[in-house]
């Protein structure tokens, strides 16, 4: 590819190809003398062609050939990378040796997490139910009211609202246990 062309890498998918394969193995090997992980050197690669696609509007053939040029984008690639990599390694380093977290925050923090996991299964299976189970359920199980409370708020007589809590709690307890018999005790099962 010569001067005139490279800037049609930027949008002609099969010039880019044609670029790609006459160069990938340079860019490999100037990639792969400053890094030492092949995985980031893999990434590195790509990115330098990636680099290549957005910038190659502003070549300039009186700067340096295409080879020259690409070279010059895989540079700073690179060094962008060995950047990014010495500021991790900063952060790590002002991080080491102190432990950010005790045991007892340790157990806190799985405890809240596994907490949210059921609440999060809980609301997904409560927003599911049907219209008028949901709010007696929410009513009596979210808002503390009575079944008897709940109906009058519903407009509904009393032995409904029993019904549709019960059709509720059986419903919830089958999604969430997967077993019609468990009797866990849960805070839905308060009337």
């Amino acid at each position: 590819m010569d001067a005139d062309t490279l800037p049609l890498i930027a949008h002609d998918p099969v010039a880019f190809e044609t670029f790609y394969r006459d160069h990938v193995e340079a860019v490999q090997r100037f990639v792969a003398r400053r890094v030492a992980d092949p995985h980031r050197a893999a990434d590195l690669t790509a990115e330098v062609f990636l680099a290549a696609i957005e910038s190659a509007g502003s070549y300039r053939a009186d700067r340096g050939s295409p080879v020259a040029w690409l070279f010059g984008v895989a540079r700073i690639v690179v060094s962008a990378e060995h950047r990014r990599a010495a500021r991790e390694q900063r952060a790590n380093a002002r991080v080491d040796g102190r432990r950010l977290l005790g045991e007892d925050d340790v157990e806190r923090m799985q405890a809240r997490i596994d907490a949210a996991a059921q609440a999060r299964a809980l609301f997904a299976a409560v927003a599911q139910l049907p219209d008028g189970e949901r709010a007696v359920l929410e009513l009596v199980a979210l808002d503390e009211l009575s079944v008897a409370e709940a109906a009058a708020v519903l407009g509904i007589r009393p032995v409904t609202a029993r019904v549709r809590l019960h059709r509720a709690r059986g419903v919830l307890r089958r999604q969430l246990f997967d077993d019609a018999s468990t009797t866990v005790a849960h805070p839905l099962e308060a009337s």
